[in-house]
């Protein structure tokens, strides 16, 4: 089997598993502890999240940039790494006279046991700096409305866990209005904004158009490849950016999701599948040869995304969108199975 289609031989996780956790650090938080388990469709439906609640998926894309977007219309914050959501969380921001500020930040400074200097020495646990005048992202309380003096509340061990993969000058981009509460969420794993925090428009395929390939969009990077069974698509993403979309027929009716990365044993590659919480048992089993053909993909596409692949490429089957809305089924032409 030819190694740029072993992503097609997989049988689904049933879930990639994140567990909120209790706060030790001051009452207010210590109620946190409700569980959210999921795979990355769930994620998308970050409005069923209940106030501590969260998800965390880092498998999904284990290297690449991070954005954080934080959306304070749905007191929801959502992590991106490679362009592809891996996480998503209730949030609490600042009560009406102390707003959290709408725009575009960098982390500007990371203390894991920072105290407040403007509030009593309050504990601000695993604090992100997104402004001088106080401004941060940290471990705080979660009512389920924003109840700040301006920062953006997390469950302490998500704000643990993205702390840990965090670089000073990250990009957060701030947006909504946490007074005009909403509890939708945009369907697309795909990330909203570039590393600048500027939109960006996912285009789909027009018309008869089979595939996209545009490498020179990002020459370098981790490679992160979706297939989307539900909207029968193929993202592939380096280094955050997207660089290649195809129409598939994807034939895999489970409504999971399963990771999978190409590594090299005794100098050969291999795809092999990534153990999840639950899954332990996977983690290093190669890809069974028996789950074959269940991917069709255009000719030509198959050609250029093979060439790409390197060790450490990543590929995602899902079950969620790659679009914001459902993709109209265009026929594969000159489809090409994988060959051994």
């Amino acid at each position: 089997m030819s190694l740029a289609f072993r992503m097609a031989k997989l049988q689904c996780l049933s879930a990639l598993v994140a567990v909120s956790a209790p706060c030790a650090f001051a009452s207010a938080v210590q109620a946190q502890g409700a569980t959210a388990s999921s795979p990355p469709e769930f994620a998308r439906r970050v409005e069923h999240l209940k106030p501590g609640e969260w998800v965390w998926a880092p498998a999904v894309a284990p290297s690449g940039p991070v954005l954080i977007y934080v959306d304070l219309s749905s007191q929801i914050a959502m992590v991106y790494r490679n362009g592809i959501r891996i996480a998503a969380t209730t949030v609490s921001s600042g009560k009406s006279g102390h707003d959290t500020p709408t725009g575009v930040f960098t982390i500007l400074q990371k203390d894991a046991k920072h105290r407040s200097s403007l509030y009593s020495s309050a504990p601000m646990p695993f604090q992100e700096r997104l402004t001088w005048d106080g401004v941060a992202l940290h471990a705080g309380g979660l009512p389920g409305y924003p109840e700040s003096h301006g920062c953006v509340h997390l469950p302490y061990e998500f704000a643990r866990q993205l702390f840990a993969i965090t670089d000073l000058g990250v990009t957060i981009v701030v947006e909504g209005d946490a007074q005009a509460h909403i509890r939708t969420s945009e369907n697309s794993l795909l990330v909203p904004f570039n590393r600048r925090g500027e939109p960006v428009e996912h285009l789909a395929l027009r018309g008869g158009e089979q595939y996209r390939w545009n490498p020179e969009a990002a020459p370098e990077g981790p490679l992160s490849i979706i297939v989307s069974k539900l909207d029968q698509r193929i993202v592939v993403l380096r280094g955050g950016t997207e660089i290649g979309c195809s129409v598939a027929i994807v034939k895999d009716t489970d409504p999971g999701s399963h990771v999978i990365t190409l590594t090299t044993r005794n100098g050969q590659p291999h795809w092999v599948y990534v153990g999840m919480a639950g899954h332990e048992d996977d983690e290093g089993r190669e890809v069974d040869e028996a789950i074959t053909n269940r991917v069709d993909m255009p000719r030509a596409f198959y050609q250029l995304l093979k060439a790409s692949l390197r060790p450490g490429a990543t590929i995602l089957v899902t079950n969620s969108r790659v679009g914001a809305n459902a993709f109209a089924k265009l026929t594969v032409v000159d489809a090409i199975k994988p060959v051994p």
